[in-house]
């Protein structure tokens, strides 16, 4: 056999194989390889073999150990034990009346029960792991909090003490700080948005208090959310249980991908869903900590809801997608002159898909940047410039308005709602401004259409089909309105104790 140049690499002679655990036959090699349409054969079928052999062994691919990974990141991954001192309880000691013969005994026993009336030192203990050689680390914000004391045990049995860096309690975030005499081993983060359904991946963490601890599984779902407005939860198999909170969940190149930080149990126990909070969310939270001690958050200020089919009709929306903005107090998008009414699209030329898309990625813009919001208004696209406020410093409290009472009754009904017009009486009676304008609700059929989307006697319709109403004739223009333009639903925005929603009624 000839030793051939195949695609300008040196080959040496090849004897037969047997691939009988592939199902592929043994390869028998031409005799003479002196014509070029010879050659040309051979490197085919030579080719042909190497990729049947990839696909075989992509096909079966799966981590035979993760016994090299745990090894790699062991040094890195920490067991964190909070004190916090605990008041003691209050001097329950009976009264009773001077000289009574059970005077002494209520001082005995209660002398003998002082000592657990003092205050007292309360231990927890969670997971967590190091970012730097300098000593920074990370965990849950639940782990440490109200903590006066943090201890740090290294799976080398080394001990030091942690100070708190800063925390984001709407992540659970939280970043530690130790002191330690050389660089300590540590671990980097992945991009957890190239993560994928049916991934493997492997925890770490001090689950139980049993200390140093690792179970694998796969990638259950992308994108949960819990109860935060920021919530990016991976859900894993993954064994996670209580001291679990805070460790690192790691991809199968060894990188951070999601910090262990719920169970969603319906016992209550250990046994559930695990959850990670994505690393997408979590490095935006660690790069805030290290440089200003506190999250920055991108502000807006708008509020928002979900566009719905009927909302999405009654818009003329080709699809169900975007923010449907209700308000807009005084704040960045006011100032740029976002209205009510309008859908948000494209934030920073990101599409939008629902509200809480735009919460996330509102959040992670930087504060004071300038970006480009396109929204659909009245049908047409318009995009605004905005630059953003902060968060954090936003006033968002909004008063609470007094109960709705019973109204006259009402000349006119409209869509199934018996409505009055707002007089200064209402207005006075809803808490409700003097510049406010609009349609009473003063009741409606509990089987309604309208009462089925959440109206209740007491709230105020200020706009129909995105025009100001205030009287049932208006109302009625807008209906007839909607018909003639073959929807059929029509847009109403509702307000109720100060705050608004959009609801769409069939106008059939």
């Amino acid at each position: 056999m000839q030793i051939l140049n195949v695609l300008g690499i040196l080959a040496v002679p090849i004897r037969p194989i047997k691939y009988g655990g592939l199902g592929l036959k043994p390869i028998t090699l031409p005799q003479s390889l002196d014509t070029t349409t010879a050659k040309r054969s051979f490197v085919a079928l030579v080719l042909g073999v190497a990729f049947l052999m990839a696909q075989a062994i992509s096909a079966n691919a799966r981590p035979d150990s993760f016994a090299d990974l745990a090894e790699d990141v062991s040094n890195s991954v920490v067991n964190i034990t909070t004190s916090t001192t605990v008041a003691g309880a209050a001097d329950l000691r009976p009264i009773v009346p001077e000289g009574s013969p059970l005077e002494d005994f209520f001082r005995d026993f209660t002398e003998r029960q002082r000592d657990g009336q003092r205050p007292r030192r309360s231990a927890a203990l969670g997971s967590g792991f190091v970012i730097s050689a300098d000593g920074y680390i990370v965990t849950n914000n639940h782990v440490i909090d109200k903590a006066d004391e943090i201890m740090i045990e290294f799976f080398s049995g080394l001990e030091l003490e942690a100070k708190l860096v800063g925390t984001d309690p709407k992540t659970d975030i939280a970043l530690l700080k130790v002191e330690s005499d050389v660089p300590l081993e540590f671990v980097e983060f992945g991009n957890s948005d190239v993560a994928r359904v049916g991934d493997w991946v492997m925890a770490v963490g001090n689950p139980l208090g049993q200390g140093f601890s690792v179970s694998a599984g796969i990638i259950s779902a992308r994108n949960r959310s819990l109860s935060g407005t920021y919530d990016d939860f991976i859900q894993t198999d993954a064994a996670i249980n209580k001291g679990n909170s805070g460790g690192p969940l790691f991809n199968m190149d060894g990188d951070v991908i999601g910090v262990n930080t719920a169970i969603l149990s319906p016992s209550g126990g250990s046994i559930g869903i695990g959850f990670s909070m994505s690393s997408s969310v979590v490095t935006n939270v660690v790069d805030q900590l290290l440089e200003f001690g506190e999250t920055r958050r991108g502000w807006l200020g708008v509020r928002i809801q979900d566009v719905t089919a009927d909302v999405a009709e009654a818009l003329g929306l080709a699809k169900a997608e975007g923010a449907l903005i209700t308000d807009v107090p005084d704040g960045p998008a006011k100032d740029a002159g976002v209205l009510a009414g309008d859908v948000i699209l494209t934030f920073d030329g990101a599409d939008i898909v629902d509200t809480r898309e735009l919460v996330r990625i509102v959040g992670n813009t930087q504060v004071g940047k300038a970006v480009d919001v396109l929204v659909v208004r009245e049908g047409a696209e318009v995009t605004l410039a905005i630059t953003l406020g902060r968060r954090e410093e936003a006033e968002s409290v909004v008063p609470a308005s007094a109960p709705a009472t019973e109204t006259p009754p009402a000349d006119q009904e409209v869509l199934g709602i018996k409505l009055a017009p707002l007089t200064d009486e209402l207005r006075a009676e809803l808490d409700l401004g003097e510049k406010a304008t609009g349609l009473v609700v003063r009741d409606l059929d509990e089987q309604s259409e309208a009462y089925e989307k959440g109206l209740r006697a007491g709230d105020l319709i200020a706009e129909a089909g995105q025009k100001k109403v205030v009287s049932a004739a208006d109302l009625t223009k807008q209906v007839e309105i909607a018909i003639e333009a073959g929807r059929k639903s029509l847009l109403l925005l509702v307000r109720r104790a100060g705050q608004p929603r959009f609801v769409a009624l069939s106008v059939q």
